[in-house]
């Protein structure tokens, strides 16, 4: 994204010369895939664009040794998916020998959830219905396994029985990407399906996890927050929430709920505002950290990135700056950026995980880039859950195999890429009225309502 070729060449060229998965490591399935096979694939598709839009970025003599690599990675992936009753994955595989002898059935929903877009570019590339097959059997899985009663998921699932063995449902860790690459995949590959189980799951979250006043901007009562429940009741299981979950109000500007999405980032934003840093897990009723070590997390800089394109108002590039200024003042290191051991003393660890390049470094970036190709070449992108640009375009709506994924709809019923419509959200993107391009997105008395809902004032 910023346009710089001759480092990307370098860079794509020491994959294809020193990367080889034929190894004796175990790795999570999950992680594997949105880091390694999703930035792969990501290279694999910029290289190859015949527009260029970063500039040239091809490389000399290519012949698609990223896609063979990503292809390599997800054939060692594969036996995570077999021998399972339900179909979901195991959350481990050994890259040489399969799955570990000693592996856990037990798995999140996010990890199992979380593998369409990556394994679904993967089968539509290379026109090997397998890829996608499998992760999306595993979407159907957990998606048969919802309640009942609120149609809601818990986050901790046992692959064999099928039987949820951690019954909270939120947003945050274990179940927020599900929620995610339901909406992503839809925009990527048009299944209506996936749509149809976005709107399902959307309504269930705001009709069971949603507390708080209706409206964000207007009205008497509490700001709307979403909690962690119970997926059988609907009833309080805990009073924190989790760093990840700031991913949120990103995923509602993407569905067109801009109102409710400027309300929850409000509240996470005031978070950051105490501490400078966003604790791993805020207890919101003690008003204090209930893990309070921050990984150099990219959600809300993602939120605050994509509430701006939303709304084009200059308030996000001040949020954006006060993020920057504090990983100047507390996070940086000798030798990269580092992981906050506590908010509040400031201690640092010595890790620097990659998803603060790919995701945290790159939505900074582009918050301040307007004129980037991204936002000006006239193409459509969209961010997988790691950050990696994929190109939203004709190639990934044509599968080219025919009546093998369960339930696919007729090619002819597929959505065009302009064509995204959805149900319950109270706002849309096309409407967003000058005021809140030009005011504050929140009106001052609410501002001022979470601030003390922080402990800010």
């Amino acid at each position: 994204v910023m346009g710089n070729s001759s480092e990307f060449q370098k860079a794509v060229k020491l994959v294809i010369d020193t990367v080889s998965f034929d190894k004796d490591s175990t790795v999570q399935v999950f992680e594997a895939t949105i880091r390694v096979l999703g930035s792969l694939l990501s290279a694999h598709i910029i290289i190859t664009d015949t527009k260029q839009p970063f500039g040239d970025m091809t490389i000399k003599d290519y012949d698609n040794e990223l896609l063979h690599l990503a292809h390599d990675l997800a054939v060692r992936l594969l036996p995570a998916f077999e021998n399972t009753k339900t179909g979901i994955p195991y959350p481990r595989v050994n890259l040489k020998k399969g799955v570990p002898p000693d592996s856990h059935n037990e798995t999140c929903t996010a990890g199992a959830g979380s593998l369409l877009v990556e394994f679904g570019i993967l089968s539509r590339l290379l026109g090997d219905s397998t890829f996608e097959w499998v992760a999306r059997r595993a979407v159907k899985a957990l998606w048969s396994l919802r309640s009942n009663n609120t149609g809601l998921l818990g986050n901790v699932v046992n692959i064999q029985t099928g039987h949820w063995v951690g019954k909270q449902s939120g947003l945050g860790a274990g179940s927020d990407s599900f929620y995610e690459y339901l909406l992503k995949s839809y925009i990527l590959f048009g299944e209506k399906e996936d749509l149809e189980m976005f709107n399902a799951a959307y309504r269930n979250i705001q009709n069971h996890l949603r507390r708080g006043r209706e409206a964000c901007n207007e009205g008497e009562g509490d700001p709307p927050l979403y909690v962690n429940v119970n997926m059988y009741t609907g009833q309080l299981m805990n009073t924190w929430i989790d760093s990840l979950q700031a991913f949120f109000p990103g995923l509602q500007v993407l569905i067109g709920d801009v109102e409710d999405a400027i309300c929850l980032h409000a509240f996470y934003y005031a978070i950051w505002k105490r501490y400078g840093a966003l604790p791993e897990r805020y207890n919101w009723q003690l008003q204090a950290p209930d893990v309070p070590f921050y990984p150099l997390r990219p959600e809300l800089v993602e939120s605050t990135y994509l509430l701006y394109q939303a709304t084009k108002n200059p308030f996000y590039l001040h949020v954006g700056m006060d993020i920057l200024q504090s990983l100047e003042k507390y996070t940086k290191a000798k030798c990269g950026y580092a992981t906050l051991h506590h908010v509040v003393e400031k201690t640092k660890e010595d890790r620097m995980e990659s998803f603060f390049l790919s995701e945290t470094c790159k939505y900074l970036y582009l918050l301040f880039d307007e004129e980037n190709p991204v936002h000006k070449s006239g193409n459509k992108f969209m961010f997988t859950t790691e950050g990696h640009i994929v190109s939203v375009d004709e190639r990934f709506r044509n599968s080219l195999w025919e009546d093998i994924l369960p339930g696919q709809e007729d090619s002819a019923e597929k959505a065009k890429p302009t064509e995204l419509k959805a149900a319950n959200f109270s706002s849309n993107c096309n409407r967003v009225p000058d005021e809140r391009r030009y005011l504050l997105p929140l009106k001052s008395n609410y501002m001022r309502q979470i601030d003390r809902m922080v402990g800010l004032i």
